[in-house]
């Protein structure tokens, strides 16, 4: 299953313009709220997939039941540039279970070609659970797919969700053949180029370095 909610006229829309026009982007604050609000839209979204079950409440005036969550998920990030959307996401889904992966590109001396090495990952146990991996940008789809090979070790969930601001077209079909069948992708907009160096065009730019400063 593939959803992009920028493809539709919607709110979303004017957020992903903000997070893309260079002037406004500079607001490091801004960068990041508006990251954190398509989190709230994924989460939103993402909510209607999962089961209910009916819960009685007692009103000042009466007794009802309404359907509430029947269990809640485990969010999972990579470090540094998926907080933001992460945090969002934590804001909608507040009692999830979390989890935090850190990943960065180890370049060739010899090319432009790097390979995403994973070190360390944070995570509970995933048995039964409603998975939802979160990172900003789904550039080649190599980091994703790394990660959820690395969270496997953590128990099989009973559903997947992979959440992104942004994707590139080949990183996203990478990315749906290397997940289970099972795997609900959920994007913000796909943009349909990359550079030599694996940046989304016209994408954001680093959106770690929008987000938090830039690093050495």
């Amino acid at each position: 299953m593939l959803t992009i909610l920028g493809k539709e006229n919607s709110i979303i829309q004017q957020f992903i313009y903000e997070l893309r026009c260079q002037s406004i982007q500079k607001d490091r604050l801004r960068f990041r709220t508006n990251l954190e609000r398509l989190g709230n839209i994924f989460a939103y979204e993402i909510s209607k997939t999962m089961a209910y079950e009916a819960k009685a409440v007692s009103t000042p005036l009466g007794n009802l039941e309404m359907n509430l969550p029947a269990s809640h998920p485990v969010l999972c990030t990579i470090l540094r540039a998926g907080l933001p959307l992460h945090q969002g996401l934590l804001e909608y889904f507040d009692k999830a279970d979390n989890g935090y992966i850190s990943a960065y590109r180890n370049p060739s001396k010899n090319d432009d070609s790097f390979e995403v090495e994973v070190d360390y990952i944070s995570a509970p146990n995933l048995d039964g659970r409603d998975l939802i991996i979160s990172d900003t940008m789904l550039a080649t789809g190599t980091s994703v797919v790394k990660v959820y090979r690395g969270l496997k070790e953590f128990g099989s969930a009973n559903s997947i969700h992979v959440v992104a601001a942004i994707a590139s077209r080949e990183g996203l079909e990478y990315a749906q053949d290397h997940f289970p069948s099972k795997t609900k992708f959920w994007i913000g907009a796909v943009d349909e180029e990359m550079t030599a160096k694996s940046y989304i065009v016209p994408g954001l730019g680093d959106a770690g370095d929008l987000a938090y400063g830039e690093k050495e």
